[in-house]
């Protein structure tokens, strides 16, 4: 228990050890905007520090903007902190920490100067974003079970209303009307909207995340990410193995002669999709990792980082333990009898590569006939539950989460479980033809029409010139 009743201590240590700021008496405004609001009722509120000045409700200043340019505006309303609300204030002084309403389009690190002698102080530069995901309506069978936010409009006014406070997302349409495109810092700060957005009433089809790639000098770059781990040095080995997978690069390793080791490693951000909780599992819960954004590299080819498939469901229905039972063999199941279930639902991880459907709501067949033997009792082994961020890192590229105030789900973008197997004897038998084509110098092909009749042949006649002499031929 604490020695005293209140903090007086506390503040008296911090009146005496922190200094009071500093300014020059009778110099011109300058306030700095080093943080975004907002309020139903004022709008964007820009959260300043006044450096210099005296600034006043009503006062029309200067607002020296990003890009350098000047424009005029007027303090509509000026609000200080007072214990943990907002009051209204006529004045503020240097020290003051206020929020100004009036200047919509105000963002961070901008100056609001005096009239007649504005000085820009230094801009606030924001990392760009570099994880995306796209957030749409619900569009499952269950839809509309547990929340009561299921409009595209009401989702698209929600994210309007982030941007106002955020400066760190970017919102984009895509060629959906109901679906847009979500753009932060991080795969962490994309959950926690959406998780907000869930516990607000926000019914969500989310999809995978991905990497904000972009062209230098013609070429493709994605985000890197410099990573530091300390763990246990018996996790040495399967940390490196983890790493080599997400094309990794190990800059430095430190021992620390206490059975700790320090590894400094530049990665892609696409890597680290989904490490944070298999790096906890192989480390049981003693590993600490920390990464920050670190330019852009040249793209560095595919990764694969989950080597597992999924378990599906082929039906709508009702999990039963019968059929779990059957199937709990095959992998981790992530539900539970009595979970409703419909087709394309992921249920489970497949322990092989490959995707599996699976019957997760069959029952047992019930007759008058008295069986020789007994029945056995269905031990089932314990669901694996998902939370939100497990969720987005389970998910692969062909799979997106339902996210209710109920539940999460992961399942496939494409539900129907006969035009999944289609695309993908499809896109088999496309790599095989272009794995076993051979490599032939290029030719230009023509194809000549013989005779005038409506059942005339075709013959591809092909050009010498383009494909050789010795090799040319007719057909």
């Amino acid at each position: 228990m604490p020695d005293k009743e209140n903090l007086d201590e506390l503040f008296e240590t911090i009146f005496s050890a922190i200094p009071a700021p500093t300014y020059h008496e009778g110099a011109p405004l300058q306030a700095h905007v080093t943080n975004l609001d907002s309020s139903p009722f004022l709008g964007r509120l820009a959260l300043c520090r006044v450096r210099e000045g005296v600034i006043k409700k009503g006062q029309s200043v200067t607002w020296i903007k990003t890009d350098g340019t000047t424009e005029r505006v007027k303090i509509s309303e000026l609000l200080i902190t007072e214990a943990l609300e907002r009051v209204p204030a006529l004045e503020a002084h240097p020290g003051d920490i206020i929020a100004v309403a009036g200047i919509e389009t105000i963002t961070l690190g901008e100056t609001l100067a005096d009239l007649e002698n504005p000085h820009a102080l230094p801009l606030i530069t924001v990392d760009e974003p570099s994880i995306s995901m796209t957030i749409g309506i619900n569009t499952s069978p269950l839809a509309g079970k547990s929340g009561n936010k299921l409009t595209a409009r009401q989702v698209k006014n929600r994210l309007d209303a982030e941007l106002v406070g955020n400066v760190s997302l970017r919102i984009l349409n895509t060629e959906r009307p109901d679906t847009w495109e979500v753009q932060g810092r991080g795969e962490l700060q994309l959950a926690v909207l959406v998780e907000i957005m869930k516990r607000e009433g926000f019914e969500l089809t989310v999809g995978k995340p991905q990497v904000v790639t972009k062209l230098v000098d013609g070429k493709l770059h994605e985000p890197m990410e410099r990573l530091s781990i300390d763990a246990p040095e018996d996790y040495l080995g399967v940390i490196t193995q983890l790493m080599a997978l997400r094309k990794g690069r190990m800059e430095q390793m430190v021992n620390h002669g206490a059975g700790w080791i320090r590894l400094d490693y530049r990665v892609p951000s696409r890597g680290l999709i989904g490490f944070r909780t298999e790096f906890l599992t192989e480390t049981r819960g003693t590993g600490l990792l920390h990464h920050v954004f670190d330019g852009y590299e040249a793209w560095h080819g595919e990764l694969r980082t989950r080597s597992t498939g999924s378990l599906v469901s082929d039906r709508m229905g009702t999990v039963t333990s019968y059929a779990l039972y059957g199937t709990q063999d095959r992998g981790s199941i992530f539900v539970e009898p009595g979970d409703e279930v419909y087709e394309g639902m992921v249920i489970g991880e497949n322990s092989r590569s490959e995707d599996m459907d699976v019957n997760c709501v069959r029952e047992k067949k019930l007759t008058n006939m008295r069986a020789s033997g007994t029945d056995e009792a269905e031990r089932l082994i314990p669901a694996k539950k998902l939370n939100m961020e497990g969720a987005l890192e389970f998910c692969r590229e062909d799979e997106c989460v339902e996210v209710t105030p109920a539940v999460v789900r992961i399942r496939k973008v494409i539900l129907d479980g006969s035009t999944r197997a289609r695309l993908t004897s499809k896109n088999k038998r496309a790599n095989e033809n272009a794995q076993s084509l051979p490599k032939a110098a290029p030719c230009r092909c023509q194809r000549v029409k013989l005779g005038r009749g409506p059942n005339s042949n075709y013959q591809t006649k092909i050009s010498e010139a383009e494909f050789g002499a010795g090799n040319s031929s007719k057909e």
